[in-house]
């Protein structure tokens, strides 16, 4: 069975760029040359090309439809994600479809399907970094997709929103080491992900910088959903040297990290200093309150937003953009001197 053209066939034949061809199939969204508007309308008619529904509500001037796709919505991250992306899509009279993969490939598939039978004009995503065919057929066919949080290697084209995350583990694993703190512990999402890379890099670098060894042990990626964090706890702190500091910057395992703590009795900052990724509310209300690497949703969700509709209008020039967010540190008094230090420093007053 012959493929269908899709709008970059169009633009290859044409000469011209996708935006140029978006353009010329909505006229309201910019500016094109009679000459060249004319050249691309007669490769369309060659081609055989037909417009998505999508794209037909661009030109007729109806509500503009963009699908969400986010891994886990039980992960008050992308819950408050969601809700900002919804927020902000309303605000520009554009309707979202949301849907949610749970971190499978399999349904993270099946939920690409389903909006490509919605004919929405763009899709805001977490990927879970599998599907690589399946994303690249759904920009084949016209759709404008923008990965935020993650990214895919192997779609370097793909625009992607996300936190300086590399920065933001630096600056956490700083903070531990300036008061003291060699032995940090680590629990982050899985390697595979661009985020859990990225996060890795920023502790080796802070730990480099201060002419620390890395202790691979003290570093456990685990996945996303299930207790993983809690049991990362359980093994960190059973080790025979165990760490002092413990940055948890899988923001799907900070309750089940801190439940284990709770559980196994450990003080806080006592006998171990804690910081996390994200800030939740009730993160400051523990006792004591934790430091947290706070996240700027709102800015994620309004920088998706602006990307994946600037792409469906043609405002956009080629070529795919990175936006990295700075998130906050907010240091709380969950962090302290190792008790071995201030043990020491109380002794020689």
């Amino acid at each position: 069975m012959k493929k269908a053209p899709t709008i970059r066939d169009v633009a290859a034949a044409a000469g011209v760029s996708v935006s140029v061809v978006s353009r010329v199939l909505n006229p309201d969204s910019g500016p094109v040359a009679p000459a060249k508007r004319e050249q691309v309308l007669n490769v369309i008619d060659e081609l055989g090309y037909r417009p998505r529904a999508a794209a037909r509500e661009l030109s007729a001037g109806h509500a503009l439809t963009v699908g969400l796709v986010v891994t886990d919505l039980a992960n008050p991250f992308f819950a408050q994600l969601a809700d900002r992306v919804v927020w902000e899509a309303r605000s520009h009279g554009v309707q979202v479809v949301v849907m949610t993969t749970q971190e499978d490939p399999h349904l993270e598939a099946e939920s690409l399907d389903t909006l490509l039978d919605r004919s929405v004009g763009g899709v805001i995503a977490t990927p879970t970094g599998g599907n690589v065919e399946k994303w690249e057929r759904l920009r084949d066919l016209g759709v404008n997709v923008v990965f935020v949080d993650r990214a895919i290697p192997d779609l370097s084209d793909v625009d992607v929103v996300s936190i300086e995350n590399s920065d933001s583990a630096r600056r956490a694993t700083d903070h531990l080491i300036a008061l003291g703190h060699e032995r940090i512990g680590l629990i982050t999402g899985p390697a595979s992900t661009s985020t859990g890379r990225s996060r890795i890099g920023g502790y080796r670098a802070a730990l480099e910088s201060a002419s620390l060894s890395l202790d691979p042990m003290l570093v456990r990626d685990v996945p996303f959903r299930g207790d993983g964090g809690g049991d990362a706890v359980g093994s960190l702190l059973a080790s025979p040297d165990a760490p002092t500091g413990l940055i948890v910057a899988n923001t799907a395992q900070v309750q089940s990290s801190v439940r284990r703590l709770v559980q196994m009795g450990v003080r806080i900052p006592g006998d171990l200093s804690v910081i996390v990724f994200d800030d939740n509310p009730w993160t400051e209300l523990t006792s004591p309150p934790l430091s947290a690497i706070r996240q700027p949703i709102g800015m994620l969700a309004l920088h998706s937003l602006e990307l994946v509709l600037g792409r469906m209008q043609g405002r956009l020039p080629a070529g795919a953009r990175t936006i990295e967010v700075m998130a906050d540190f907010v240091p709380r008094s969950s962090c302290a001197a190792p008790a071995r230090l201030a043990t020491s420093k109380s002794a020689t007053r």
